[in-house]
């Protein structure tokens, strides 16, 4: 793996927001939901589409808090627009878990 010095790490803006709204999205072609994330005043509300279908309905997303890389540039997923990666890890199945902080914080918040 290549190393990266700490101005590199700078450059990535993560930061934890509230899930507004989910949908499925049946238009992927992996499995996956589709999510609008409010980040707070600085960067807003922003939508993206995430595969975590794994363990996870669009129901039970609404008002968890996740955390997302916000300054990639968006990429067109099939007809959706994706404005922000979600970050997880997979599990033991190959399933994705959702980063989150393990107590509510303010939207927006910049990893420290």
């Amino acid at each position: 793996m290549a190393e990266i010095n700490f101005d590199d790490f700078l450059m990535v803006d993560i930061r934890v927001g509230t899930v507004t709204r989910a949908e499925p999205f049946p238009e992927a072609r992996r499995p996956a939901i589709k999510l609008w994330v409010d980040f707070g005043p600085e960067v807003g509300e922003r939508k993206s589409s995430a595969q975590i279908t794994g363990h996870y309905r669009p129901e039970d997303l609404v008002g968890r808090q996740v955390i997302a890389v916000v300054n990639f540039p968006a990429k067109q997923i099939g007809p959706f627009m994706s404005e922000f990666l979600t970050l997880g890890l997979h599990d033991a199945e190959n399933q994705v878990v959702l980063v989150a902080p393990d107590q509510d914080v303010p939207n927006g918040t910049r990893l420290a």
